[in-house]
């Protein structure tokens, strides 16, 4: 397997993103303005020089905002659709755009809609065949609080656990970039009213059933524009890792 075998990319677009409405009240999250550009037009671009040709798009709220400015194209890249009329959690609306996949063996990458984080999809390939793995996450190290799920891995670089970050110092963090086996995500999503959350519930029942859940640290540029300041740095940062990229 190597990096053209990886065509298709999950993107979880479908949050309410009440954490950046004093900024942006009007948007779904992932197409919030930087610069004249949605956030997710540059998400496709970094995207699609890696590779991808094809974004399923699991959409909510405010879904047809997001349909009406990318249709079923853009650039080189396919766009599809996977449409939550009821609030499925993060978790849910994964297993719901994963039924449109179709037929294949290749892993499938997986990115939240309102994180940039510029991990080389090569990177990301060789450590899932490294490892062996079901599930492999892009990390990042940060000091900050509250915000992110840490993880802690073993010497193997499998999940040794996953925990918010609480108190003081340095952990690896959620990055929002995944590798996922197919078969991992063939399983009933949510039913009625009760949403599944990628990390809190989704990915516990993998680790307890028995997946093999690993890691890698990346260091790359990243930024998560779920909250006003860092909102407001992403224009800089983005422009940065373009200029990077065409180097």
């Amino acid at each position: 397997m190597d990096t053209a075998d990886i065509d298709t990319a999950i993107v979880l677009a479908g949050g309410l993103g009440t954490r950046l409405r004093p900024a942006v009240p009007d948007l779904p999250k992932p197409m919030a303005p930087i610069g004249a550009r949605p956030f997710l037009e540059y998400l496709f671009d970094y995207w699609i020089g890696e590779g991808i040709g094809r974004f399923v798009l699991s959409v909510g709220y405010k879904a047809d905002l997001i349909r009406a400015h990318f249709g079923d194209r853009y650039r080189s890249a396919r766009i599809d659709y996977a449409t939550e009329f009821t609030p499925l959690g993060t978790g849910g609306g994964l297993l719901l755009a994963a039924r449109q996949l179709g037929a294949g063996d290749a892993p499938v990458l997986i990115l939240n809609g309102d994180t940039f984080f510029a991990v080389r999809l090569a990177e990301l390939v060789r450590a899932h065949q490294a490892h062996h793995a079901d599930w492999t996450f892009a990390l990042f190290r940060t000091r900050e609080s509250g915000r992110y799920m840490g993880m802690a891995l073993n010497d193997d670089g499998s999940l040794a656990s996953l925990a918010p970050i609480d108190g003081p110092g340095e952990r690896l963090a959620n990055g929002g970039v995944y590798l996922a086996a197919r078969n991992v995500l063939a399983r009933p999503g949510p039913e009625g009213s009760h949403p599944l959350s990628l990390e809190t519930d989704l990915l516990p029942s993998l680790l307890a059933a028995g997946a093999r859940l690993c890691g890698i640290e990346c260091a790359a540029s990243f930024i998560d524009i779920g909250v006003p300041d860092d909102y407001r740095r992403a224009a800089g940062l983005l422009a940065q890792a373009s200029l990077r990229r065409a180097e």
